[in-house]
């Protein structure tokens, strides 16, 4: 590769107009969608390319904060400029730069939403106060109901302390209009968005099946990362729990299953599988995983 001299490349940069994240995100897209059609070894030889060519561009770009850290004004700037959409969604990309505490936050709220929007509920960040204090506000079902205590210590509240451990304080706001949107900073510079490639909506996915080998209505048992779970499909919606009864933790995969509702064979506990709410003793539910349909594969999320 000819190097050519780094001065004039510097001296004389090639001047390219202002495009947004997202119109520079577009082709990305269109390849990942591409690639998720691929067989497994295609995708593994790009997926491995990709990590090389991450690679390369974190270690020259750690190299070139490392030198500008030595000039005090320099670092100024570079501060500043981290606040622009396309250089934090690099950075972040790259690791480079850790998350800043309203991202984690954010992704500890997404990663408890599919288990509150299947029982008709949600959760939104209403402010935060550094460096310990997170106030949140359950919307919908979950909002008033004789349960959102529960949601909020066994859902809500443990999400957050694993995403954010130096977080100690979790307050509840009050149903309402929803909040305005939180502001995000990095090392102290303003930044009023999630990256999109470091959202965790994007991270942590594992695949488990294909939508048409998911029975309607009834379940297929499955392993997937260590855990063993119970995949059910309602048309193109999809449910997961954990093969577990609510209520002694015994496995379910041996239960009778009457048009959508799961009999335990052991105390003949009823679920239903499309919302996982225990018929028998409505307190009880059964632990519910995170699950997307892409095209027609399923993949799961474990908290």
């Amino acid at each position: 590769m000819h190097m050519g001299d780094p001065a004039n490349i510097i001296e004389q940069p090639v001047q390219q107009p202002d495009t947004d994240l997202n119109t520079l995100l577009k082709d990305i897209t269109a390849l990942e969608a591409l690639v998720n059609d691929w067989d497994e070894q295609q995708q593994q030889t790009v997926h491995a390319l990709q990590r090389a060519s991450d690679a390369l561009h974190k270690e020259a770009i750690s190299r070139l904060i490392k030198a500008v850290k030595q000039v005090p004004e320099a670092m100024t700037a570079l501060k500043s400029i981290v606040g622009d959409e396309v250089v934090y969604a690099v950075l972040r990309h790259l690791e480079v730069i850790r998350p800043s505490l309203h991202e984690r936050v954010e992704q500890a709220l997404e990663s408890v939403r599919p288990y509150l929007e299947s029982h008709g509920g949600n959760v939104e960040l209403v402010n935060i106060s550094p460096p310990d204090t997170v106030t949140i506000r359950l919307l919908g079902a979950c909002d008033g109901c004789p349960a959102s205590g529960l949601t909020l210590s066994e859902g809500v509240e443990k999400a957050i302390h694993q995403y954010c451990p130096e977080i100690t304080t979790i307050e509840k706001a009050k149903g309402g209009m929803s909040a305005k949107p939180v502001s995000n900073t990095t090392d102290g510079v303003p930044v009023h968005f999630v990256s999109p490639f470091a959202n965790s909506a994007d991270a942590g996915w594992e695949y488990a099946a294909l939508l048409q080998d998911i029975p309607e209505k009834n379940i297929k048992v499955l392993t997937v990362a260590g855990n063993e779970i119970l995949l059910s499909r309602f048309a193109n919606k999809v449910t997961c729990y954990q093969n577990a009864c609510a209520h002694l933790g015994m496995p379910l995969d041996m239960g009778e299953v009457r048009d959508g509702i799961l009999i335990c064979p052991h105390h003949a506990f009823e679920y239903s599988l499309e919302s996982g709410e225990c018929l028998t003793a409505p307190e009880v539910q059964l632990q519910t995983h995170a699950v997307r349909v892409i095209g027609d594969k399923v993949e799961i999320k474990f908290l």
